[in-house]
């Protein structure tokens, strides 16, 4: 019998799995793909700190990153650039930026003028800037590398055992009934990723999760690299720690005039840069119990449009599209619920799991075994 059994092997599962494994507990990984394919290879893989919500948000991002830093050293997963950008267009965005940094959360943190953050970011149109905001926390990984290299890293240094490809159909604890037989382990954590129906519905469904549908894009290499993850004014009003802020409503209202599209499709900017320069760009939000699976060129283009008017008009070509999905809830950015005394399912709704799933996973080993 193992002492935990993690059902999912995102990046949340696998947080729960690390937290485990490092108290010495026996833990067994259960997967129905052959591999991580969902959300958690197909984001930015940005460790967002700065703009999280105050309280309970904030303090899961710092501890996250603390983890992702130790895993960068003990499992080899590399941090490509560290650091975040807020390149300030309006007026209206710089006030907000201002209010947020006379905040204790933006310790460490700097206003810039434009000239100094086109001088940061090598490649910005400094006439289309009103200045920025320069965040040190913020980290970097390649998602679709970081996740078998840290399932590698479970199964290697701390025995972990991984069941990919196997569906659980039922649990009873001690028991989980799967498609390859039964499996028993003294606690259990569900962490089913944008899976709303599987195990425990009647219990997700308490919490108003839907999902929600994002597009991304990879762009060929530009002339320049990126010193930082950048971000623009859209971003702002997606972040609790700036949204909640009086200063958002004339942004917001600013850009219902001039970006009502944008804001329509929930787009906002996101750009990283991998080792081979090649940039990933996004997103987009589209919500409901099942999104389509088809990304539209319009969205596309809006995304780009944010993009190209940062960068004077220049946007590498396209290499790549995807579309991903995630849990989503309005009014929390995660939940731990216990529907046995043995069992946790635990969901980060609020499309965070890189920020602050391995500060979840600690919580919740915490809460099942003392």
């Amino acid at each position: 019998m193992f002492d935990l059994a993690v059902v999912g092997a995102g990046i949340v599962g696998l947080a729960h799995a690390l937290a485990a494994a490092r108290r010495g507990l026996r833990v067994v990984v259960i997967d129905r793909d052959a591999q991580a394919n969902g959300a958690s290879i197909r984001n930015f893989g940005l460790v967002v700190v700065s703009g999280q919500e105050p309280g309970p948000s904030r303090k899961r991002a710092e501890r996250s990153r603390e983890v992702w830093l130790e895993l960068s050293e003990q499992a080899g997963i590399g941090i490509l650039h560290t650091g975040k950008l807020v390149a300030a267009q309006r007026p209206e965005a710089l006030d907000l930026l201002e209010a947020f940094h006379a905040l204790p959360e933006a310790d460490g943190c700097r206003m810039l003028t434009a000239k100094e953050t086109a001088a940061h970011q090598p490649g910005l149109d400094v006439s289309k800037l009103s200045g920025g905001f320069l965040s040190p926390f913020e980290l970097r990984v390649e998602s679709r590398e970081a996740l078998p290299k840290l399932t590698a890293f479970l199964a290697e240094r701390h025995g972990v055992t991984f069941r990919f490809g196997v569906a659980v159909t039922a649990i009873a604890p001690p028991a989980i009934e799967t498609s390859h037989g039964q499996i028993k382990a003294r606690r259990i954590a569900v962490c089913p990723g944008d899976d709303l129906v599987s195990l425990y519905p009647e219990r997700i469904r308490g919490y108003g999760v839907r999902r929600c549908k994002l597009q991304m894009l990879r762009l060929g290499s530009p002339r320049h690299r990126l010193r930082s993850a950048l971000v623009s004014d859209l971003s702002l009003l997606r972040y609790g720690g700036y949204a909640i802020l009086p200063q958002a409503a004339a942004l917001r209202d600013r850009l219902e005039r001039e970006a009502a599209p944008a804001l329509d499709n929930g787009v906002h900017l996101i750009v990283v840069q991998s080792d081979d320069g090649s940039l990933v760009v996004g997103d987009s939000h589209h919500y409901g119990p099942t999104p389509d699976p088809f990304a539209s060129e319009d969205v596309d283009a809006l995304i780009l449009a944010e993009f190209s008017r940062l960068f004077g008009g220049a946007v590498p070509p396209v290499v790549a599209r995807w579309t991903g999905t995630y849990a989503s809830a309005s009014g929390h950015a995660s939940f731990r619920d216990a529907p046995h005394d043995d069992v946790r399912v635990v969901m980060v709704t609020s499309g965070t799991g890189a920020s602050t799933g391995f500060a979840i996973g600690e919580e919740t080993i915490s809460d099942l075994f003392g």
